[in-house]
């Protein structure tokens, strides 16, 4: 019995010593099984280069190292949020407010432009109530006063000679023939010569060759619509008159500012010429047809212009009165600056972390635009902290470090950076404005060179023609709102990056503000282009190795960030044609 006993407490001791050794690491194995199942998959970086994510190990694509394993939220950052040095804040210029409920008394106006046309229902055309030649023509251009009863033309009209022929045959048979007789008259008039003139013809018994027409109202000449000698049929155009005395005010409204917008409502306009005064005039007329280019319908109100101070032609805009939401409601706007618009989606940027410059890209349903701001129905909650200047610049980073972005919606771990660009989409845009972008193109070239050639004093002169091409870009030849943002917005980041560049001598600083300029110049070109072929260069080591574009009309690579000291760095990326 005691060697039983024994044996059973042995038995016992190795059971627990089997436990301890295998029965933990088995559970440490199922433990570690499990977690590895629920774990993200594992992403491989450059140490040189950490916008290469990549879902294999392998070999950078940039350098050509190793790529070692990513450590997963090791910046503590989400994949669709971007964070920006305090340094590259500053030298952007990125401003941020806190958003919060408006109430439906704060900017209860809303802005449109357009121009100033004539009044179409007071326009008459002067006819030729005759077949005839113009031998004399009393109006010698566009824009010369006509009173009422003013001889405007004088034709030679051969039936005219024939039927003044029968009239003398028919007043010397008037009293055997009085029917006959009264019909030429009736005839005569039909031609519009008054009684007087048709008496005259009779009682001086001569037939007359030339004619005279008369004004029927009183005007500007807007056209000429005929010339001396030339030959004339009963009712063909001599001259367009337009009483100015009255005058439209036509405007585009967007589809989400129709709603608010209605036949009768007061309105105030405002003009470039007379700035400090303000018109007063009733909406009179809504187009009931949307332009499906513009996405617009056009509004029309009747301005007096007994002064004559409103010339067709002149831009105007308008403020209108919107209504009013009841006291209980409210909404949330923000600036319009914070918006960026690719035409399907409207994106704005929040700052996540109040304490760090940390940002995320949201996508926002707009309400109606009033004056300068946006009215928000969807993604943004009261007291939250947008980019309202510089949007621009943090998209732009965020498509250098394949962050969500304007033109990357995907969680893109897996995108070259040098790839962000491609999918920016032209809009068709007037030559005149690719002309005056092509300026802009060349000052920005001629910065580039300098900074080729380590030359810090000619990119601040330049800076400063820049400056001047940039408002020199007719924004006014944009039709549509997308073009129009978008240049709203590239202009500001642009001017900014010059600005920059023009009150500094220090040629590490220009370089700095040169990666900004060349971002959006690369935008704006590609989005409406400047009428030559431009390469699109990248380098993954400049901007201290996050990696920088710029633009050339060489193939050859000469990199502004380095100068002599690197000359070759970089790859072309794109062509634009």
């Amino acid at each position: 019995m005691k060697k039983y006993i024994i044996y059973i407490a042995v038995l016992a001791v190795g059971l627990v010593f089997g436990y301890v050794l295998f029965g933990t690491s088995s559970e440490s194995t199922s433990s570690n099984h499990t977690e590895h199942a629920d774990a993200k998959p594992q992403m491989w970086t450059c140490s040189m280069h950490p916008q290469i994510m990549q879902p294999e190990p392998g070999d950078c694509p940039i350098c050509g190292m190793d790529l070692i394993p990513a450590t997963a939220g090791a910046d503590g950052l989400a994949l669709n949020e971007i964070k920006m040095s305090e340094n590259a804040m500053a030298l952007a210029n990125i401003q941020t407010i806190i958003v919060g409920n408006a109430s439906a008394t704060d900017g209860n106006t809303m802005s449109l432009s357009g121009k100033i046309i004539p009044n179409e229902e007071a326009n008459a055309v002067q006819a030729s109530y005759f077949e005839g030649r113009i031998e004399k023509l009393n109006v010698n251009f566009t824009g010369e006063e006509v009173r009422r009863g003013q001889l405007l033309a004088t034709i030679y009209a051969p039936a005219l000679v024939a039927a003044q022929q029968e009239l003398l045959t028919a007043a010397s048979m008037k009293e055997s023939q009085p029917g006959l007789y009264k019909a030429v008259r009736n005839k005569l008039k039909l031609w519009k010569l008054s009684e007087s003139q048709i008496s005259q013809i009779e009682t001086s018994g001569k037939v007359r060759e030339n004619f005279p027409i008369y004004a029927t109202v009183s005007g500007t000449v807007s056209e000429k619509m005929a010339e001396e000698g030339d030959y004339v049929k009963q009712g063909q155009p001599i001259v367009k008159v337009s009483n100015l005395g009255t005058v439209w005010a036509v405007f585009d409204a967007y589809e989400n500012q129709i709603s608010q917008l209605k036949e009768g409502q007061k309105i105030t306009v405002t003009t470039n010429a007379y700035p400090n005064k303000e018109f007063e005039a009733t909406i009179s007329f809504i187009d009931p047809r949307l332009n499906t280019q513009s996405r617009t319908v056009s509004v029309r109100a009747t301005l007096n212009n007994n002064d004559g101070i409103l010339k067709p032609g002149m831009f105007v805009t308008s403020k209108v009165n919107i209504s009013k939401v009841n006291d209980s409601t409210s909404q949330i706007t923000v600036p319009a600056s914070a918006v960026l618009w690719t035409g399907s989606r409207s994106l704005v940027y929040v700052k996540t972390n109040p304490n760090e410059p940390v940002f995320e890209m949201r996508e926002v349903t707009l309400g109606s635009k009033n004056g300068d701001n946006y009215t928000i129905v969807d993604g943004l909650s009261n007291g939250e902290e947008v980019v309202a200047n510089g949007t621009f610049t943090v998209d732009a980073a965020a498509q250098l470090q394949g962050k969500k972005s304007m033109m990357n919606t995907e969680n893109s771990e897996e995108i070259d950076a040098t790839n962000h660009l491609a999918q920016v989409e032209r809009i068709t845009v007037p030559e005149k404005f690719q002309t005056q972008l092509k300026t802009v193109f060349d000052d920005y070239m001629t910065i580039e060179k300098a900074l080729v050639n380590d030359n810090a004093e000619t990119p601040k002169i330049a800076a400063s023609a820049l400056l001047k091409s940039i408002n020199n870009v007719d924004m006014k030849l944009l039709k549509d709102e997308p073009a129009h943002s978008q240049w709203m917005r590239l202009k500001k980041e642009l001017k900014n990056a010059a600005d920059a560049i023009s009150k500094t001598s220090d040629i590490k600083i220009q370089r700095e503000h040169f990666v900004h300029l060349s971002a959006h110049l690369i935008h704006a070109v590609k989005t409406f282009g400047i009428n030559q072929k431009v390469y699109v260069d990248y380098c993954p080591m400049a901007n201290n190795d996050v990696g920088a574009f710029w633009l050339s009309t060489d193939e050859e690579i000469r990199i502004p960030y380095f100068g002599a000291s690197m000359l070759n760095c970089g790859e072309v990326t794109d062509e634009i044609n």
